[in-house]
C-alpha cells in the first residue's frame, strides 16, 4: 500500500515512543530507521513491529569509561544501541576533527543499531572517511558448520563524494535476522542457500531459518573469514560479549572510526579523484541485460530521493497494518 511520506513519519515517531523513549530518542531512533525504510533496506521500520524495541527501564546514563585525544569506551549501560552509536558517532566527528582520526567502542546494548550506513553516510558528509563494525547475539555458521556461532554482524564504509557520498552497508550474512522477520510479517519464503534449518539442511521458511543458522553472505570462507573480524573488532576489542561467550543477548558491541583525509594529503583533490573513479566504474562495459553499473549505496540514495520528491512510499500490508497498531498505543494518536 501507497502511504504519504509524512505518515510514515509521524507512524514511526508515534511508534517509537508508545515503547518509553524521550523525544531526543525518538529523533534520532526514527532518523536510522526511516534512513533504511526510504532505500528499501530491511532494517527499517520492520523493527517496530512484534517484541518492537521496548525502552529498558533499567537503562543507566551512558558513560565514557576510557578515552585519549583520539578514543572513547563507552558504556551504553542498556540504552537503545541507535542512541548510544549516535552519540559514539558525535565523539569520534569531534576527535577527528581535532586529530585527523578518532576511534570510539560501545558495549553494553542489547538492541539493533540499525542500517549502520546511516553512520557511515553521517561521517562522510562531515567529509570524513567512516567505518563501521557491528555484532549482535549468534545467528550466523562459520563455513563448514551448521552451527550458529556469529552475529549477523554488519560493516559499513562511507566516503566523501559528490554529489553522494559512497556508502557501503552490508550485513556479513546471507539475509540479516530482520529480513527473516521481514519475510515472515508478509508470509513469503526464503531463498533455498541462505539459512540451515536445525538439522543442518537447507531452511525453506524464516522459521525454519530463525531456529537454525544463517549462512555467510557469499556462503564461502571468505564471508564467515569478515563476520569473524567483525566479531572480533565489535566484541571483545570493545568489551563486549562475542560467540555466545559472555552476555551475548545482553552485551553487544560497535566500533566506529573515521579518518580525516587531509591528513594524508589535499581533501578537495581526494574527493575529485573518488569522483573520477565513480565515473569510471560507471562507465565500463556493461554485460548483456545490465543498463547501469552503480557504486556501492547509489541505487539506494536515488531510491529515496524519488520517493522523496513523490512524498510516498509502498508499504507491505501486513507490515503497515502492525505499524499502525503499534503507533496507536500512544496518547497522542487520533
Amino acid at each position: 500500500m501507497k502511504i504519504s511520506i509524512s505518515e510514515l513519519e509521524d507512524l514511526t515517531a508515534r511508534a517509537v515512543r508508545s515503547y518509553g523513549y524521550s523525544d531526543e530518542e525518538v529523533r534520532v531512533i526514527s532518523d536510522v530507521l526511516l534512513y533504511a525504510q526510504l532505500r528499501g533496506n530491511n532494517q527499517g521500520v520492520v523493527k517496530l513491529i512484534g517484541k518492537g524495541i521496548p525502552k529498558d527501564m533499567g537503562a543507566g546514563k551512558i558513560v565514557v569509561e576510557l578515552e585519549t585525544p583520539i578514543s572513547a569506551r563507552i558504556n551504553g549501560n542498556r540504552n537503545h544501541a541507535m542512541v548510544v552509536v549516535r552519540k559514539a558517532m558525535d565523539i569520534v566527528v569531534e576527535k577527528t576533527k581535532k586529530s585527523g582520526f578518532g576511534i570510539a567502542g560501545t558495549f553494553n546494548t542489547n538492541t539493533s543499531s540499525g542500517a549502520i550506513g546511516y553512520f557511515a553516510s553521517e561521517l562522510a558528509k562531515q567529509g570524513l572517511i567512516g567505518f563501521l563494525f557491528g555484532r549482535s547475539p549468534e545467528r550466523v555458521a562459520m563455513h563448514g558448520s551448521c552451527e550458529p556461532v556469529f552475529g549477523t554482524n554488519p560493516v559499513a564504509v562511507g566516503i566523501p563524494a559528490e554529489p553522494d557520498p559512497i556508502v557501503l552497508d552490508m550485513s556479513t550474512a546471507a539475509i540479516s535476522f530482520y529480513g527473516l522477520v521481514e519475510a515472515e510479517t508478509a508470509g513469503r519464503t526464503i531463498p533455498d542457500d541462505v539459512a540451515y534449518n536445525a538439522e543442518g539442511g537447507p531452511a525453506a521458511t524464516p522459521q525454519e531459518a530463525i531456529k537454525g543458522a544463517i549462512r555467510s553472505f557469499d556462503r564461502s570462507h571468505k564471508g564467515s573469514g569478515l563476520a569473524m573480524i567483525g566479531e572480533i573488532l565489535a566484541g571483545p576489542l570493545v568489551g563486549a560479549a562475542f560467540c555466545g561467550m559472555g552476555d551475548s543477548k545482553g552485551n553487544w558491541g560497535h566500533l566506529i572510526f573515521a579518518i580525516d583525509p587531509g591528513i594524508l594529503g589535499d581533501r578537495d583533490e581526494f574527493i575529485r579523484n573518488v569522483g573520477a573513479i565513480c565515473r569510471k566504474v560507471k562507465a565500463t562495459r556493461k554485460l548483456p541485460g545490465v543498463t547501469e553499473i552503480f557504486v556501492p549505496g547509489e541505487q539506494g540514495s536515488r531510491l529515496a530521493k524519488k520517493r522523496l520528491a513523490c512524498g510516498e512510499i509502498e508499504i507491505e500490508d501486513n507490515l503497515l497494518a502492525e505499524l499502525r497498531k503499534v503507533a496507536g498505543r500512544t496518547s497522542e494518536s487520533p
